[in-house]
């Protein structure tokens, strides 16, 4: 279990093992959700892709033309897999 001291202002600094295991790196952000019996859960903020993303992104990718299926899917996989969800279709 990790010891975090809060200061004069309210602030903590979390130590890079716990910014490290929770995966995030300098600048991104930090989900916090209050729970009852003043407890919370911590994790890191994913960005949620958005349909208008994945809309420029197959925009781009078909440059006009139509797109196969394959297209499409890997437009998918690779908008997936930068909204960090990569790797959840092999549950």
């Amino acid at each position: 279990m990790t010891t975090l001291t809060v200061t004069e202002r309210g602030q903590v600094t979390f130590r890079k093992d716990v910014l490290r295991h929770l995966g995030i790196q300098p600048g991104e952000k930090i989900e916090l959700d209050l729970l009852p019996d003043g407890k919370a859960e911590l994790k890191a903020a994913r960005h949620k892709g958005a349909w208008r993303e994945l809309y420029g992104m197959l925009k781009s990718k078909g440059n006009g033309a139509r797109l196969s299926i394959e297209d499409i899917n890997d437009a998918i996989a690779e908008a997936g897999a930068a909204a960090g969800m990569a790797g959840l279709d092999d549950k």
